[in-house]
């Protein structure tokens, strides 16, 4: 390439957005803002509720405390520097910097995908092995899930940052998109990238695809045991359990295989763009009110905690 025969190497890439959202900059500055900030308040409401209400100590909701955790982290990865390109139209960010939020981003998206097929397991044992449930999903059991979870998620980001790092790149700099992803990337690159594709794919499979056949296989036992429940009352109460988990994972798991599992992968257009921005912004954002809105314990407790705080309150004015 002629960047490499002039020798000149890039250290520094500029993160261009989208060009047709950043036409109404202002519009889509206020909206990210506000979504960022739902997202903040809304995951740390449920850390909160769970923290506080002791009958919300169970492993269905110790595993939700880590998704909206995991929640809060990611999207805290991607939207500042999303922000600041719809402001000033672009970013700079060095080639260190630009790997750092690969590496963060696939740690927390991958510890999610094994997050959710984790919490696939616990409605599995809970509706189709009920009387083990409390010797099966004990807490020590959980810890280690949980545990397994963000190592997984943590050893899958360092290979592919790794693996990342070892790409030289001789321009152009400008990444067509929000923030720094491997696939656009490798457009960008003048090293061979067969090695970093193969990585990718197999990484992908395993963070991505294996959970999830593991939740549509946990799924079907779930559905096939509810099926079996004569009351509709019964019925309608396990599908209650399971619904706003299969909602959550429909939506992350829906965007992140239209993006990277097909031919020719890599935000090649606005509709790409579009799309990761769903993954990263509007995911993060819907789940805590996915969780709440539909289950009547974290309503409850909301409810409880909140009565607590205002008569605190009450009392502490009066007085």
């Amino acid at each position: 390439m002629e960047g490499r025969r002039n020798g000149t190497i890039i250290l520094e890439f500029i993160l261009l957005g989208d060009q047709y959202l950043l036409k109404h900059s202002i519009l889509f500055f206020a909206l990210l803002l506000i979504f960022y900030n739902l997202s903040l308040i809304g995951n740390s409401l449920i850390l909160f509720i769970i923290k506080l209400d002791s009958r919300l100590h169970t492993p269905m909701y110790f595993f939700l405390f880590n998704l909206s955790l995991l929640e809060i982290l990611y999207i805290s990865t991607t939207v500042p520097i999303i922000l600041a390109i719809s402001l000033g139209h672009e970013k700079i960010i060095s080639v260190q910097g630009c790997l750092v939020q690969i590496f963060f981003m696939h740690f927390f998206g991958c510890s999610e995908c094994f997050l959710l097929a984790a919490m696939a397991y616990d409605r599995y044992v809970a509706i189709c092995r009920p009387l083990h449930y409390g010797l099966v999903m004990k807490k020590s059991i959980c810890f280690l899930l949980a545990t397994g979870c963000w190592a997984s998620g943590f050893l899958e980001a360092f290979v592919l940052a790794i693996s990342t790092s070892k790409l030289t790149f001789c321009g152009p700099n400008k990444v067509a998109n929000f923030f720094c992803d491997i696939p656009p990337l490798l457009k960008l690159t003048c090293t061979d990238t067969h090695t970093i594709e193969a990585i990718l794919n197999v990484a992908s499979t395993m963070a991505v695809l294996f959970p999830f056949f593991f939740i549509v296989m946990s799924y079907i036992w779930v559905i096939t045991n509810i099926l079996k429940i004569r009351s509709a009352q019964g019925r309608q109460k396990a599908f209650s359990t399971c619904a706003a988990h299969l909602t959550v994972v429909s939506l992350f798991y829906g965007t992140i295989i239209s993006i990277y599992f097909r031919p020719g992968s890599g935000y090649a257009s606005s509709k790409d763009r579009l799309v990761s921005l769903v993954y990263t912004v509007l995911t993060p954002m819907l789940n805590p009110l996915i969780y709440s809105l539909r289950n009547k314990e974290v309503k409850g407790a909301l409810k409880k905690v909140f009565g607590q705080k205002c008569v605190a309150l009450s009392t502490k004015i009066v007085t």
